[in-house]
């Protein structure tokens, strides 16, 4: 089996009103071999409950949205067998995948706003050369 490569980027929200908020990915690069369980690790800090968000970007294409966590179960089901879970007491959310596959190639966005995306007063973000993306 070849190993996969999957590079991450962390976004970062700059809020306008109460409290600094951050995402942190530890992981610059994280190699995982095909069919081996995929984990992308994801902190936060936040001063408020967040709202929190991974996309995926596979080369020459935009971000796509694999799962978001509003409020409610801790456990969240995305898109192509993506899970993260929401671990309040860790302040983590980080990305699961049973078995990777080697379309699993692309950059993982961990993402956070202390607002509903399209609400009034919401979150002004500055990601890294990938443009808008809410």
């Amino acid at each position: 089996m070849l190993p996969l490569l999957v590079p991450m980027l962390a976004m970062v929200f700059t809020l306008r009103g109460s409290g600094a908020q951050s995402v942190t990915q530890p992981d610059r690069h994280v190699l995982v071999s095909e069919g081996a369980p995929l984990q992308l690790r994801c902190s936060y800090s936040s001063s408020v409950s967040p709202y929190l968000f991974w996309y995926q970007q596979r080369p020459s294409q935009g971000l796509q949205l694999l799962l978001k966590y509003m409020s409610g179960a801790t456990l969240v089901t995305g898109i192509d067998g993506f899970q993260a879970e929401l671990r309040k007491n860790e302040t983590s959310f980080h990305l699961r995948k049973p078995s990777a596959h080697w379309s699993d190639s692309a950059e993982y966005f961990c993402a956070l706003s202390d607002t509903v995306p399209g609400a009034a007063g919401g979150a002004e973000h500055k990601p890294p050369d990938v443009g808008d993306f809410l």
